[in-house]
Order: structure tokens, then sequence, then C-alpha cells
């Protein structure tokens, strides 16, 4: 699993949890449902420190508590 992979699992995995969609999570992080949206759709393969501390926020989580996660130990990052 690439890390672009285990993000977007783990986003949707939370999406899932809290029973919200990947448009809600948007508005409640404060970003366009484009970026979400190419971010979930591996458009997107980086996204930015800044992009995912506001989905986390969107969360209720912090940036360390998103990226803790089984799969994300697991990652081969893409050089």
């Amino acid at each position: 699993m690439t890390c672009s992979e285990a993000i977007i699992k783990r986003i949707r995995d939370l999406c899932n949890e809290r029973e919200i969609s990947i448009n809600k999570l948007a508005t409640i992080s404060g970003i366009t449902q484009s970026t979400l949206n190419n971010i979930i759709q591996g458009t997107n393969k980086s996204p930015g420190l800044t992009t995912l501390y506001r989905i986390a926020t969107g969360l209720n989580m912090t940036v360390a508590e998103l990226l803790d996660f089984p799969e994300m130990n697991e990652t081969v990052f893409e050089e």
C-alpha cells in the first residue's frame, strides 16, 4: 500500500465511522470539495501538511492521530 492509498483509506474509514460524507468533511474542514475529491480520487498523491491539519481538525483530531493507524506503518513511501 502506498502512502496515498493509506491516507485515502484512513479518510474514508473515518468518514464512515462518523457517518459523514466526503462533502461534509470538506465543509467542516474548511477546504474545498474539489481539493478533498482530488485526494480521495488519487489525483493529489501528496496532500500538504496544512490540508492534513484541516482534515484532522474537521474530524476533531490531531494530525498525529490522523496519521497513526496500522496501514500507515506498513506503507511504502513514494519518492
